[in-house]
């Protein structure tokens, strides 16, 4: 099909706007860009999705999040309110991972993959736990992101919090989930072996992780200091800080995903950049739990490799993306700290590329070769927009309720704000039903 009449932005290198553009889609991927003019006359037998003036961007992409986590809106359990990060796990998330069932896996999933198709998010990296369902519960989420017709790559949360049996399991599913998609090689699954965080995983687990990964090939996906508490229980139990304790497991490298680091030094930023690790912001998350300010800026300097995600908050990364751009100059009391430009440097450019490596085909833009996720956007612009100054009309101006129409691998999965393939109604209602459930076998568990 053609995607015609729309402003594009193609969010490559350097990056372009082109006035009254077209994408040309041929199967999944983008075959041309160029004038709407040169490429309907080039086309004419193409089937015609008409921007009508809209914006026109490549889809964007979460590079951490949490599916499950859609069931703890509005979760109030017995007791008085965590007051620390680590009674925040204990007294909330490792009370409701407990309790997840089947259904509820699933329909956590889809409420997720809903909310993602409507703010234009396209691409996931999802990290899920549900310690008394571990086995098969990869398999679930994916069936519902194939469903939805979004991209994931899935890792299921090893952690001896619940004990090496449970701690076993969470690496049998890591391991028989990474087989399965290399064997179905579908361009919407990609998988990685998912770690909770250095406090709650054993010398003997760590071991097993490293010996996956490396038999594998495939990324660790791991909470690296996000909290104190991690740098602290971490040094008490085993005399060093959790980024030298990864390394010297093999578990930092090209390939990890390390989600926050908001407490990491100088001589341990140097580590990460040193052995090419991905380090992914999750500012929301990070003001929500009151755990601090990542030094993005300190880690960028340095070299480290950065993205974006949003540890299980709602999948408008227009939104995360204003997040960055305002929690360090509040942390630091500069305007100059993190300009929009480096926001997009994490957002647009270490997304893409995370993702491109992840699924192994180009992502994040709108160029001849990547695929074909695009989305449209309803933005009036108040003032000139150009390629310089795009960040600043992103951040100031862009919100996941301005996208209309997302598009993944050349399907419309949601056209003039209606989405195509899936039931939200009935899926938000079912979704309901399952959480009231769900919080009290939290709230039973505790008494």
């Amino acid at each position: 099909m053609l995607i015609a009449h729309g402003r594009l932005v193609t969010m490559g290198a350097p990056n372009q706007i082109i006035e009254d553009g077209a994408l040309l889609v041929v199967g999944d991927t983008i075959a041309a860009v160029g004038p709407s003019a040169e490429l309907l006359a080039a086309h004419p037998q193409e089937s015609l999705l008409d921007a009508r003036g809209q914006w026109v961007l490549p889809g964007n992409i979460c590079a951490h999040t949490h599916f499950y986590g859609a069931f703890a809106r509005g979760m109030a359990l017995s007791g008085e309110p965590p007051a620390s990060f680590s009674q925040v796990l204990e007294r909330l998330w490792w009370r409701l991972d407990k309790a997840l069932q089947p259904e509820d896996i699933r329909y956590s999933a889809l409420v997720c993959l809903v909310d993602a198709i409507r703010h234009g998010t396209t691409t996931l990296l999802d990290h899920h736990a549900s310690p008394h369902c571990v086995d098969g519960s990869l398999d679930i989420i994916a069936e519902a992101v194939q469903e939805a017709g979004l991209r994931a790559c899935l890792c299921y949360e090893v952690s001896d919090r619940d004990g090496p049996e449970i701690a076993r399991a969470g690496l049998a599913e890591n391991a028989r989930f990474i087989r399965k998609a290399r064997r179905q090689r579908s361009g919407g699954l990609a998988a990685s072996i998912g770690l909770h965080a250095s406090f709650t995983l054993s010398e003997a687990t760590l071991e097993q992780a490293a010996g996956l990964a490396l038999s594998t090939g495939c990324a660790a996906h791991v909470h690296l200091a996000e909290d104190s508490v991690d740098v602290r229980r971490t040094v008490e139990a085993y005399g060093v800080r959790p980024p030298e304790r990864l390394a010297a497991h093999g578990l930092l490298g090209p390939t990890t995903i390390a989600a926050h680091a908001v407490h990491v030094n100088e001589r341990e930023i140097a580590l990460l950049a040193e052995r090419g690790v991905w380090v992914i912001h999750n500012p929301r998350s990070n003001m929500n739990n009151g755990v601090g300010a990542a030094p993005v800026e300190e880690m960028l300097s340095a070299g480290v490799r950065l993205g974006l995600g949003n540890d299980g908050f709602p999948n408008d990364m227009f939104s995360e993306a204003a997040a960055a751009y305002l929690t360090h100059k509040a942390a630091t009391r500069s305007p100059r700290a993190m300009p929009a430009d480096r926001v997009f440097a994490l957002a647009v450019n270490g997304n893409r590329a995370l993702a491109g490596a992840l699924f192994g085909q180009p992502l994040g833009a709108l160029a001849a070769g990547a695929c074909a996720d695009v989305i449209l956007l309803d933005y009036d612009p108040p003032t000139p927009v150009t390629p310089d100054n795009w960040p600043w009309h992103a951040i100031f101006g862009l919100h996941g309720g301005l996208v209309t129409t997302t598009v993944v691998g050349g399907k419309v999965l949601m056209r003039d704000r209606v989405v195509l393939g899936l039931d939200a109604a009935a899926i938000h209602a079912r979704a309901r039903e399952l959480a009231q459930r769900l919080w009290q076998r939290a709230e039973d568990s505790a008494s």
